[in-house]
């Protein structure tokens, strides 16, 4: 772990990300397989992190790619595969809308980063990264949009598309901050937080369990 960063930054990241993972299995069901793989991969993650992989910036294609990207592919192999499909129409709205709730301790963890000179200020809710808006207000969808449906269809699909641009906001917003060559931005304070041990996990694991929920909740709007 960087000293740089205060222990009890880290300590809130990883009880966030503990958060993540109850979330997750109370959504998706995972199977003792699919929890086994993740475990690993979260190891393996971490691992690559602490040894300083992801700290070699310099490389093309980025080595932080290797974060995001198998995520990536293996969301659109579920959206794309039969299987896939029946296994996101079983899934429960409501457990999918806690997931985003996810994202208010990550803002808060960010504001920390940044203080800790590890972030940019773009990347907080002091600049311009208004992401928290989507956890503060995801309570209110389950309540008003779920239990109690007063907030019809259409405006559930539209705060799932905005906060789905809230998130690819700031996912952009981390990589092109990042000290290497596609850097375009916060040259003064560049991004150093995230391709650290533990918040390596918030590429990894958090966003796209995030990304997954608001894709997988659009699919169902759609469906109806």
């Amino acid at each position: 772990m960087n000293p740089e960063i205060p222990e009890y930054v880290s300590i809130i990241f990883i009880l966030t990300t503990l958060y993540t993972i109850w979330l997750f299995k109370r959504a998706f069901k995972p199977n003792q397989i699919t929890l086994v793989i993740l475990y690993v991969w979260l190891g393996l993650q971490g691992f690559l992190a602490n040894s300083g992989f992801y700290q070699d910036t310099t490389s093309l294609p980025p080595k932080f790619g290797l974060a995001l990207i198998p995520t990536l592919i293996l969301i659109a192999y579920i959206f794309l595969s039969p299987k896939g499909k029946k296994f996101m129409d079983k899934l429960d709205p409501e457990s999918l809308y806690w997931i985003h709730t996810v994202r208010i301790p990550i803002e808060i963890v960010l504001w920390m980063l940044f203080v800790a000179s590890q972030i940019p200020e773009a990347m907080t809710f002091r600049g311009r990264n208004f992401d928290i808006i989507a956890g503060l207000t995801a309570p209110l969808i389950i309540f008003y949009g779920i239990r109690k449906p007063i907030i019809d269809k259409n405006r559930l699909l539209l705060w799932n598309v905005l906060c789905l641009f809230l998130l690819l906001n700031i996912v952009v917003m981390a990589i092109l901050s990042i000290d290497s060559p596609l850097q375009t931005m916060s040259f003064e304070m560049p991004n150093k937080g995230i391709i650290q041990f533990p918040y390596v996990w918030l590429a990894s694991f958090i966003v796209p369990t995030v990304l997954f929920s608001h894709l997988v909740s659009i699919r169902h709007l759609l469906k109806k």
